[in-house]
C-alpha cells in the first residue's frame, strides 16, 4: 500500500493512492492513523485536487553517513567499520513540490538522493531478526547538504539541518520488506539530467544493521526516519533547478530550489 499524507480544503488527512497510470491517482481516505489499525472510509479523491504534504512528522531523522563506499571515495573518506549515525531536525523535512531555499550562509548546496526507512512503532534496542516487525515502509529522500559548511565545521548540524535540507516523498510505500529494499535502483536526476544511479545493494551497512545500531542509543517514535546513504555521484544545486530522486517500487520526490527570501 502506498500511503500519502495530504491537504484539502485546509483539512490534513492520510489517504491510500490508488491506481496507476500518474494522471489517474486516487487516494482513498484512511480513517485514522497508518501507525495502528486502520479502516479505509472509501471516501475517494483525486491525487490532482489536494497538495502533498511530507509522508510522515518525524520527531527526528537519524541519517546514515558515508555508507556508500564510492560516495566516501569520492568526498576523500574511508568507510567507516560501524555505522555513522548523525541526526537532522524535524524542522528541515519538507514534502514534494515544496522549494528547497538556498541557504543564505552557503554556496555550495548539494543533492544526496538516498533510501529512507519509515518507523511504525515506538521500539528501542531491536534485535535483527524484529526489524522487520517495526518498519511502516518506506519513501525517497534527498539529503540536501551545505557542503561548504560541512567541511569546515566539525558538527554537521547547520550543514545537513537547515530548513528544508530534507524533502521526503511522495508517499510510504508498506509493501517492500527491509531484505527486498536492499536492491532497488536508486537516481537523481537535475533538471531531467541523470547525476546519480546506484542501488541500494551498494550499502556497506544495511538496513537492518542500521535500525539495530541507532535503537541501541534511542527510543525510535512513529513517523520517525531513517536515512540510509546516498550513492556516489553528488553535486551542486543552483537556484532554479529542480532536483528529482527516483527509487524503484516506491515513486519520485521533486522539487525546485529557490532563492531563501
Amino acid at each position: 500500500m502506498r500511503i500519502a499524507r495530504f491537504s484539502i480544503d485546509g483539512h490534513v488527512a492520510f489517504g491510500a493512492v490508488e491506481g496507476e497510470a500518474p494522471d489517474g491517482l486516487v487516494l482513498d481516505i484512511i480513517k485514522g492513523v497508518p501507525f495502528a489499525d486502520f479502516e479505509l472510509s472509501g471516501t475517494k479523491v483525486p491525487l490532482d485536487k489536494v497538495r502533498l504534504l511530507p509522508p510522515v512528522l518525524p520527531s527526528k531523522v537519524v541519517a546514515f553517513g558515508r555508507n556508500y563506499a564510492a560516495h566516501a571515495a569520492e568526498l576523500g573518506h574511508e568507510p567507516p567499520a560501524e555505522p555513522f549515525a548523525f541526526i537532522k531536525p524535524s524542522t528541515s523535512v519538507i514534502g514534494p513540490g515544496d522549494a528547497i531555499a538556498y541557504p543564505s550562509f552557503s554556496a555550495e548546496v548539494h543533492y544526496e538522493a538516498e533510501l529512507a526507512v519509515v518507523i511504525g512503532r515506538m521500539c528501542r534496542d531491536v534485535p535483527r531478526d524484529r526489524v522487520k516487525d517495526v518498519v511502516l515502509g518506506f519513501t525517497c529522500a534527498n539529503d540536501v547538504t551545505a557542503r561548504d559548511i560541512q567541511l569546515r565545521e566539525k558538527q554537521w548540524a547547520r550543514a545537513k539541518g537547515f530548513d528544508g535540507a530534507c524533502p521526503l516523498g511522495p508517499w510510504v510505500e508498506t509493501d517492500i520488506d527491509p531484505a527486498a529494499a536492499g536492491d532497488l535502483t536508486i537516481q537523481c536526476t537535475v533538471n531531467g539530467e541523470q547525476r546519480q544511479l546506484g542501488s541500494t545493494s551498494e550499502m556497506i551497512h544495511p538496513i537492518e544493521d542500521l535500525i539495530v545500531n541507532i535503537s541501541e542509543a534511542m527510543t525510535l517514535l512513529p513517523g520517525d526516519v531513517i536515512l540510509t546513504g546516498t550513492p556516489a555521484g553528488v553535486g551542486p544545486l543552483n537556484v532554479g533547478d529542480e532536483v528529482a530522486v527516483t527509487i524503484q517500487g516506491i515513486g519520485t520526490l521533486t522539487n525546485k530550489v529557490i532563492k531563501r527570501g
